[in-house]
């Protein structure tokens, strides 16, 4: 039987060790490895998320183990007679790191007198070694990990083996929690502290259509501050803690939310699972509602048009300036184009051509680029990128034909995604309307559901629901009669014509 207490929190020791050996990575090695070591109160939360167990023997599977702090998290709660019941644990933790693993031996070992633990601590990279053991029988009954972050170079040796076992995906933390659940049995239990980034986006399909098919999700952690998750690491991803379980049945969700990792403003809330995948959504966005209620878009019975309904495209600026940089001009000349980069836009205010505009301000017109580029004419445009300290992540403008008079094409570069009508301009009322639309506070809340990092695809911007061309052109004729577009009046306006 294993010890009631444990003489210490050995946790904590395990926390001094991630605070004096962390600052011994450079943060050169830290890029290069992706790893980043959890904090213990980080460490305890997610310890604290895995349901009660009877399990006589638990299987712990820890990749990318650190120091230790998750599976000590882990052993901590076990101790304190929390649930769960097992007799014994056995761990199998991964850690590449040769320090880390010395400490990583040392921490467990201080555990052996007081539990009967017993583990193993591989050298293996564990992507090469997980990717064999996918073949063999499912062991693990529980993992915890917090797994390094990188993207996979798609002609990486890492990508072939992630396909050969039939795993599509384009970064470390994604490949590590899809091998970690191809090795646990049916009801296993899985806590993961991940980037968000994952929810969305084309390139994170095939790993959510993977994980959705293969597990229930339980439980999703945010928090609300982006830099605070690990703090000691300057990590700036939004970060995320889910619980999925292997082979379990999907049921209401448990949607939890913090500013930082002191828990101390903890709130959560249960939605059912049509609120977190949205059933007709081919991309399988997860959404992370902030509230217990629907929020405005999703009740407003008059926002419930898709792009397809409304006869209008959105496509990522197709001027890859790296790739016609011969052709770019510092200023517009005879035989030039337009070329439009996000800084031109401020608001619904477009300054071209710009002084001190980095890449240029036009694009020769010629038969290499001619393909690239769209007729003169009204656009809605809203920047890929926007910056960590704006206050909403979609910022929409309108392009208008007369800021480039006498120009037949415009060229749209690559970090502004494009709303048009089969490559060609928008009715000026429908561009303004897009706009005011995209500008609100209740789409911003509404993507922020499932978009937790700072890029604006054009797959976000089409799978999100719009009023119809009705609406939206009497939205932009509105606007088109304002002296002046306040954030409070664009919210009130649209709130008034869609709710």
């Amino acid at each position: 039987m294993r010890s009631q207490e444990l003489p210490i929190q050995l946790l904590d020791h395990a926390d001094s060790l991630r605070r004096a050996v962390a600052p011994g990575l450079a943060l050169k090695r830290k890029s290069a490895l992706g790893q980043f070591m959890t904090p213990t109160p980080v460490a305890r939360f997610m310890a604290s998320l895995f349901p009660p167990s009877t399990l006589e023997t638990c299987a712990l599977l820890d990749p990318g183990a650190g120091v230790g702090a998750l599976s000590c998290a882990f052993l901590d709660r076990w101790a304190g007679d929390d649930g769960f019941a097992f007799r014994k644990v056995e761990i199998d933790a991964f850690e590449i790191d040769a320090t880390l693993r010395e400490h990583l031996s040392a921490t467990l070992e201080n555990y052996a007198g007081h539990l009967p633990v017993s583990w193993r601590i591989s050298a293996e990279d564990f992507i090469e070694a997980a990717a064999l053991q996918s073949m063999a029988p499912r062991r693990f009954t529980h993992a915890i990990l917090n797994p390094p972050y990188k993207k996979i170079n798609s002609l990486s040796a890492h990508r072939l083996i992630l396909r050969q076992v039939g795993i599509e995906t384009v970064n470390l933390y994604s490949a590590f929690v899809a091998l970690a659940l191809s090795l646990m049995k049916t009801g296993g239990q899985m806590v993961a502290i991940i980037p968000r980034s994952f929810c969305n986006g084309p390139y994170y399909r095939p790993f959510r259509e993977f994980l959705l098919q293969r597990a229930a999700l339980h439980h999703m952690h945010l928090f609300a501050s982006r830099n605070k998750a690990f703090k000691d690491d300057d990590v700036l991803q939004e970060n995320i803690i889910i619980r999925i379980e292997c082979g379990g049945v999907q049921g209401p969700v448990t949607v939890s939310h913090s500013t930082d990792d002191s828990f101390s403003d903890l709130l959560e809330h249960e939605h059912p699972f049509d609120r977190i995948v949205f059933p007709s959504d081919p991309e399988s966005f997860i959404h992370v509602p902030m509230s217990p209620g629907r929020n405005s878009i999703e009740l407003s019975h008059s926002i419930r048009s898709t792009l397809s309904d409304l006869g209008i495209g959105i496509s990522t600026g197709p001027v890859v300036d790296f790739r016609l940089r011969d052709h770019i001009e510092d200023q517009p000349t005879k035989g030039t184009v337009p070329l439009l980069y996000p800084g031109h836009f401020t608001g619904q205010t477009t300054q071209w051509p710009k002084e001190g505009q980095k890449r240029g301000n036009a694009l020769r017109l010629n038969d290499d680029t001619k393909k690239w580029l769209y007729p003169n004419g009204f656009y809605t445009v809203v920047r890929r990128f926007s910056s960590k300290e704006e206050t909403r992540r979609i910022v929409a403008s309108v392009v208008r034909p007369d800021a480039f008079p006498g120009a037949k094409f415009l060229g749209f570069e690559n970090h502004l995604n494009v709303f048009h009508e089969d490559k060609g301009g928008l009715p000026e009322a429908l561009a303004y309307g897009l706009a005011v639309f995209l500008n609100t506070t209740a789409v911003d809340e509404n993507f922020r559901r499932f978009n937790g990092h700072t890029q604006v695809n054009a797959t976000d911007l089409r799978i999100m629901k719009y009023p119809d061309r009705r609406i939206l052109a009497e939205l932009g004729e509105w606007a088109q009669r304002q002296h002046e577009l306040t954030q409070a009046i664009i919210d009130e306006q649209t709130k008034k014509l869609t709710g």
